[in-house]
C-alpha cells in the first residue's frame, strides 16, 4: 500500500463524513420547528461537516506534495465564529419571545438576557 493510496482513501472518508454532516445540518434546517431547535443544526452538524470537508482538502494536498494549511485557519475561524453566531440567535429569539421562554428569575438583573432597558422597553412592547 502506497502513500498516495492511503491518502487518497482518508480523502474519500473525510468527504463522505463531511457530506454526511453537512446533510444532517441541511435537513435539520428545513424540518426542525422553530428558531431555537433549527439553530442547532446548522451551528453544530454543520460544522462538524465543514471541517470535516477542509481536512480532506488538507489530506488531498498533502498527498499530492502540496500541503497547504490555509484550511488549519479557516476551521479556527469556523469553530470560533459558529458557537458565538449561535449564542446570537438564540438570545435574539429569547428577546423576541418567539420562543418558550425560561422561568422569570427571581430578580430582573441576575439574567441580563430578560434585561431591557427601560429605553427600550416601548420597542420591545411594540413588535409584541
Amino acid at each position: 500500500m502506497t502513500f498516495t493510496l492511503i491518502g487518497t482513501i482518508a480523502t474519500a472518508v473525510f468527504l463522505l463524513i463531511g457530506a454526511s454532516f453537512t446533510l444532517v445540518a441541511a435537513i435539520g434546517l428545513l424540518k426542525l420547528n422553530d428558531g431555537m431547535t433549527r439553530l442547532h443544526a446548522p451551528t453544530k452538524a454543520g460544522t462538524v461537516g465543514v471541517g470535516a470537508l477542509l481536512l480532506a482538502s488538507m489530506t488531498h494536498s498533502h498527498t499530492l506534495g502540496e500541503g497547504s494549511m490555509h484550511e488549519l485557519l479557516i476551521m479556527a475561524f469556523l469553530f470560533v465564529t459558529a458557537p458565538i453566531s449561535a449564542n446570537f440567535i438564540a438570545k435574539v429569539n429569547i428577546h423576541r419571545r418567539s420562543c418558550q421562554t425560561p422561568p422569570s428569575p427571581p430578580r430582573d438583573d441576575m439574567w441580563s438576557t430578560l434585561d431591557v432597558p427601560e429605553a427600550d422597553r416601548e420597542f420591545v412592547e411594540a413588535e409584541q
